[in-house]
């Protein structure tokens, strides 16, 4: 079993694979394995919100300052801004020189606004103070059920700071809650060792449902997607790792698990529990772990951001819409809007690109359905992306607020 653990990411990998010749060899079959992907997904996603409560909380409750964590939340938005901000701006540069969508020639009177339509009323339904009312669950049970990590920061984040308020009074609390956590990280370990299974499930699925023969159209922009998805990661976040004194693929290797699980199930939240504990493990403070990662898979989503400038661009070339440089700036600005507006949201690439399209006149929302066969295949570029620009916020955060241990980092990333 030892040797089973230690070689887990190897089993989720070689899963996937078989998944994927599962999905194109016998596609029927590959779809009613769908159950076994969303049934360890479900399994994970069950423990979220109680391990980001009790990680917030005991962070909170030990600081001793409530001061801190305004602190990291002001340097986190600034971070998840910023880098958010440049992941729009490549996807903007490299769809502008590439041109994935030149010579498709597609004739807007073609369109089918039906394909699309579920995703354009969501969309709209999409507004900043229906987003920030949202933050507050009507009741505490709310926020554990309704699957909105933003929720369970709210309520954790009071909860932590009514704790500390408390002081020798709520010892007990605060050991039982630390207790708590331990269970729910030792429940993570043990599904952990089903993720092979989800995996294959997962991606037979997709593969059976979708087919390998919807990529071949698309392929420049899948290319131009992962290229720039790669280049950001290894670039952008590669500087940004080494001015905090660590190597981006030393890390990347140390997550690996964590990755080939988000490849397998093309959900970065399934790997959100391991991530918190990796990365307290790597030396990172728990109080800066608990309010990052949660907060960061809801703002800090850079291969989103990479994808949603990309997907515009690809679609207004393959309209031949000519942009001007004014319109294109336009719309990075109204997807810098967008791109938060949807954070909590299944499905928020895609409801995030549909949004953006509505208020930006140019290209007709109803062009989306051109790329709606290869969504999922493009979901694990996102989430990918995102797992890892999160674990680095984390932290680069821990390291701006002193409390990343340099030595247990260097010794962890080997």
């Amino acid at each position: 079993m030892e040797s089973y653990k230690k070689r887990l990411y190897l089993w989720v990998l070689f899963a996937t694979a078989v998944g994927v010749a599962i999905g194109c060899f016998a596609p029927e079959f590959a779809v009613k394995l769908k159950p076994l992907g969303d049934a360890f997904i479900a399994g994970l996603k069950m423990l979220i919100a109680p391990i980001i409560f009790c990680t917030v909380v005991l962070g909170i409750s030990g600081a001793g300052d409530m001061k801190k964590v305004g602190r990291v939340g002001g340097k986190a938005l600034v971070y998840f801004e910023t880098l958010s901000t440049i992941a729009l701006v490549i996807g903007l540069l490299v769809g502008r020189f590439v041109r994935p969508g030149a010579g498709f020639d597609v004739d807007p009177a073609t369109l089918d606004p039906g394909a699309t339509a579920e995703y354009v009323k969501r969309a709209s339904e999409l507004s900043i103070t229906d987003f920030v009312l949202h933050l507050i669950p009507r009741t505490f049970a709310e926020a554990f059920t309704g699957g909105d990590l933003l929720q369970v920061l709210v309520v954790a984040v009071l909860f932590g700071y009514g704790l500390n308020r408390l002081g020798s009074r709520g010892k007990g609390i605060h050991d039982g809650i630390e207790s708590l956590s331990a269970i729910f990280f030792s429940i993570v370990g043990t599904l952990m060792l089903a993720a092979p299974v989800g995996a294959l499930g997962a991606m037979a699925f997709t593969i059976g449902k979708y087919g390998l023969g919807a990529l071949a159209p698309m392929a420049k922009l899948m290319g131009a997607f992962y290229l720039t998805c790669v280049l950001f990661i290894g670039g952008v976040l590669g500087v940004v790792a080494r001015l905090c004194g660590f190597r981006i693929w030393k890390f990347i290797v140390y997550i690996r698990e964590e990755l080939f699980l988000v490849l397998g199930t093309s959900s970065s939240e399934s790997a959100l529990p391991r991530l918190v504990e990796k990365l307290e493990k790597a030396g990172c403070s728990r109080s800066v772990v608990g309010l990052v990662v949660p907060a960061g898979y809801s703002f800090n989503l850079d291969g989103t951001n990479v994808y949603l400038t990309m997907a515009v661009l690809f679609l207004a070339q393959a309209l031949n819409i000519d942009l001007s440089l004014g319109q294109e700036l336009t719309i990075l600005g109204v997807a810098m809007l967008t791109s938060k507006g949807a954070s909590g949201v299944t499905g928020a690439g895609f409801i995030t690109l549909a949004a953006t399209l509505a208020v930006v006149p140019m290209v007709p929302v109803a062009s989306i359905a051109l790329i709606l066969g290869i969504d999922r295949f493009m979901s694990e570029g996102r989430a990918l992306t995102n797992l890892i620009g999160n674990g680095v916020a984390a932290i680069v955060i821990s390291r701006w607020e002193g409390e990343l241990s340099e030595e247990t980092l260097r010794r962890e990333l080997g």
